[in-house]
């Protein structure tokens, strides 16, 4: 998938995503990433960080205010985007130490698109985070290793990372960047 390509996706994703009051309000200096990893390339495991303690993964199936308050410990506009989605089809999964929300992200339906007269399926991993407590220790990025693969499992093409300013973090998975922007749109 080439940039064109991805600025397709993102419009039919996000329908003028870029004249929404949040991009526009951004800071100038503020650049994001929209990220993307074809699903037959990824390889299960390829992010193979050991993990201390009791960590768990899974579907977050607890009392909805427990995950908006870790949510919140993160970043905190993110609560209303969890309040949106929970109880629809879209899920959060989550990192446990001991049984603790330490790390969350919506596992997200996009759809299915049209580009390049392709028809395509794409989920992926929304508003990923770790609470502060809990990071550098790999968690986060193996639960995103285990979300991309639950899309791979269930016939995706792609996963897509929307809206991040964590490009390499990603890239530890194999995503790849296929444009970069600010407030005013696509960089060159």
């Amino acid at each position: 998938m080439n940039k064109q390509d991805g600025i397709l996706l993102l419009e039919g994703i996000h329908p003028d995503f870029f004249n929404g009051k949040d991009i526009r309000n951004l800071s100038e200096e503020c650049v994001f990433e929209e990220m993307i990893m074809p699903l037959d390339e990824f390889e299960v495991g390829a992010y193979d960080k050991k993990l201390d303690g009791d960590v768990t993964f899974g579907y977050y199936n607890g009392d909805a205010d427990e995950l908006f308050e870790a949510v919140e410990k993160v970043i905190p506009a993110w609560v209303e985007i969890y309040k949106e989605d929970y109880g629809k089809d879209v899920k959060a999964y989550c990192g446990y130490i001991g049984g603790k929300v330490a790390s969350f992200c919506i596992v997200e339906d996009m759809g299915v698109h049209d580009i390049g007269g392709q028809k395509i399926k794409v989920g992926g991993p929304g508003c990923v985070g770790t609470l502060p407590e809990y990071r550098d220790r790999g968690i986060g990025l193996t639960m995103v290793d285990q979300v991309t693969q639950i899309f791979k499992d269930k016939g995706y093409d792609y996963s897509y990372i929307h809206y991040t300013g964590v490009g390499p973090w990603y890239g530890k998975l194999g995503y790849k960047t296929l444009f970069r922007w600010n407030k005013y749109g696509v960089l060159e």
